[in-house]
């Protein structure tokens, strides 16, 4: 029977095996023929600008795993880089044949807040140039009704709903199960509120951590709400966010015309109805509720970015790691390569660092921040912009800056930092094993795995970790003109909003991209309108944005609707799945870090696939053996 079953397992590993290299040939062939293709500037045609997020918003997106489209059959969560939205948007409003842009939010899964907010203040370009934007989905969640909301016409499906939670929700602690299956975790760590490891080592949240996270949580929902009022001054949100079940029984149970009632959305309506629509304005196709549409792919490929530029925009994005990484991966050994190689081109005369991370590898940020300073070396100023989250790490690698823009739901701080080994003694001795040795110093065979770490290693770390945290303050006493005791008292570990950075002084102004932009040009003794930036970021290999291209296609794919009730209901998987990511990546990476665990769910979308959470949800189900 074994036998049989190895046969069986190898007669499917060689189909399998087949099915991927038709697939790679497939790919390979269809690149070829569209690379063939006629200039896209030439055949965007007219009608309306298709905006179809099915996906997620970000400041850089990851190169797709070809093996990845394979086994999801081409149904992928796609990554929007957000200055390529911004770039089509603002074109589109300057351009006759759009006639009106189209917002299908169906299937998309967020964005930090302030990647939504830059991507919403495009939309309202397009509106003030005279020209209707409409959004639709069968039902909103918090960041799709943040974009939708400074949309002209706000349509949903009369089967849909509109559901406010706000930030905040439930957070995994592992005390108990590590303390079940035998594993120490020996923490070491500088700051009150660092609470990275605190799921390591409690069960609960501290009254610190507590504090602080609502705090955070309380501010940003506040910036949430004051911009999505600020679009839609006459929908009643406080009021409808806060008892939502008041407006639904006040229409009869109808939570479709609740939100109607409360001034969320415009029209009731299904696709055909709001197709319709949209033939009035753009003009119509073939069939019921059909009209006239450019690819939104198609309209940026036509679209790019203005090249020459004498500002350049390095990009930090992802978390933060040692060596060498892809885009949506901050690499210090890549990103410091390519500043370096930039600066030897002398063609930029200032520089601006584009900050989305929660941080990583203390060494890694160090990389990147030497390298920011080698830019200053050379007379350049150098101003920041931070995106949805530049904290711990990020904000290491901020410091350089002569100048911080940041936007008032911009998570940063976190100036802390820890270190975390796992031992595995009590493991052992659940399984009736046992380890002995010899030593020559304190030091041979550490950190001990097997018996628990020496307390002259415990202290060495320690030692090591407090040093960082000197070094950390330092750095940001010197940056921003404090005294280490100043910023002694607002680091600790605590994340901060942007408003409230803003105040203590760990930001200089509110401010966009662009603003940015202008703002190093005018240190550079440049005309700011007449700055252009140079984007200095690997470019992907053609096959790689081909499969991305792919990947976001408005025609691949399925279109399976992802009402809000399903993603609600999904929520508490992607919670278990992140929890399991996040201890694998703390655990899994340098032994000291300064990282920002708890920005991810509050200012980052997830980057987990289906089958990411998938896998790990079928993980944990062995594990406890359900």
């Amino acid at each position: 029977m074994r036998i049989m079953r190895g046969i069986w397992t190898l007669l499917v590993g060689i189909k399998d095996l087949l099915v991927l290299i038709f697939m790679l040939l497939f790919f390979a062939l269809l690149y070829a023929a569209l690379s063939m293709a006629p200039n896209p500037a030439m055949t965007t045609g007219s009608g309306a600008l298709l905006l179809q997020l099915n996906g997620t918003l970000v400041e850089q997106p990851e190169n797709i795993d070809p093996f990845s489209l394979i086994e999801s059959r081409g149904d992928i969560a796609g990554e929007y880089r957000l200055r390529d939205v911004i770039r089509a948007l603002r074109a589109a409003a300057r351009d006759d044949s759009i006639k009106a842009v189209v917002l299908d939010l169906d299937r998309f899964v967020g964005g930090g807040q302030a990647t939504i907010a830059d991507a919403a203040d495009a939309v309202d370009e397009v509106r003030r140039a005279g020209k209707p934007v409409l959004a639709y989905a069968t039902g909103y969640l918090d960041d799709s009704y943040q974009l939708a909301a400074h949309a002209s016409e706000v349509w949903m499906n009369p089967l849909g709903a509109v559901m406010l939670t706000g930030p905040g929700g439930p957070q995994l602690y592992y005390k108990g199960f590590l303390d079940k299956i035998g594993v120490t975790a020996n923490v070491y760590r500088v700051g009150t509120y660092k609470s990275a490891v605190e799921p390591f080592i409690r069960s609960d949240q501290s009254p610190e951590a507590r504090a602080a996270s609502q705090a955070l949580a309380d501010t940003l929902w506040q910036s949430w709400q004051d911009d999505v009022s600020g679009a839609r001054p006459k929908a009643r949100i406080a009021a409808y966010s806060s008892a939502p079940q008041n407006f639904v029984s006040s229409v009869g149970g109808d939570i479709a015309q609740a939100a109607l009632a409360a001034g969320l959305v415009d029209r009731l309506g299904d696709r055909v109805a709001f197709g319709n629509r949209v033939a009035e304005l753009a003009g119509k196709n073939d069939g019921p509720g059909s009209f006239k549409t450019v690819s939104f792919q198609r309209y940026a490929a036509a679209h790019p970015d203005a090249s020459g530029g004498n500002v350049g925009v390095l990009t930090v994005a992802g978390e933060i790691v040692d060596g060498q990484a892809g885009p949506g991966t901050a690499g210090g050994d890549t990103i410091a390569d390519l500043l370096s190689t930039e600066l030897a081109r002398n063609r930029i005369k200032a520089l601006v660092v584009r900050i989305d991370s929660p941080g990583g590898s203390v060494t890694a940020a160090e990389r990147i921040r030497s390298a920011i300073l080698a830019a200053k070396a050379k007379g350049l100023p150098v101003v920041v912009s931070m995106g949805s989250v530049a904290a711990s790490g990020g904000y290491w690698i901020a410091t350089p800056a002569d100048r911080i823009f940041a936007e008032p739901s911009t998570v940063t701080g976190s100036i802390g930092v820890f270190g975390i080994i796992p031992t595995f003694q009590g493991t052992l001795a659940k399984l009736g094993l046992s380890a002995d040795g010899i030593k020559t110093t304190p030091l041979s065979g550490e950190p001990d795995l097997l018996r628990g770490t020496s307390e002259q290693f415990d202290q060495l770390v320690q030692l090591g970790v407090e040093d960082i945290y000197r070094r950390f303050v330092g750095i940001v006493a010197q940056s921003r003109k404090l005294s280490p005791q100043q910023v002694d008292a607002i680091g600790q570990g605590r994340v901060w909003a942007g408003g409230t950075a803003r105040q203590i002084g760990l930001v200089d102004q509110f401010g966009s991209l662009d603003d940015a932009i202008a703002e190093a040009a005018r240190r550079a003794k440049l005309d700011p309108k007449q700055a252009k930036p140079l984007f200095i970021e690997q470019e992907p290999h053609p096959f790689e944005k081909f499969l991305r291209d792919a990947a976001l296609s408005e025609e691949g794919g399925d279109h399976v609707v992802r009402d809000p009730w399903t993603s609600v209901a999904r929520q508490p998987q992607r919670i278990m799945a992140q929890a399991m990511h996040d201890a694998t990546r703390i655990l899994g990476g340098p032994a000291i870090q300064v990282r920002c665990i708890e920005c991810g769910g509050l200012a980052q979308p997830t980057r987990l696939s289906e089958r990411e959470t998938a896998s790990m949800m079928q993980f944990l189900q062995r594990t406890l053996g359900l």
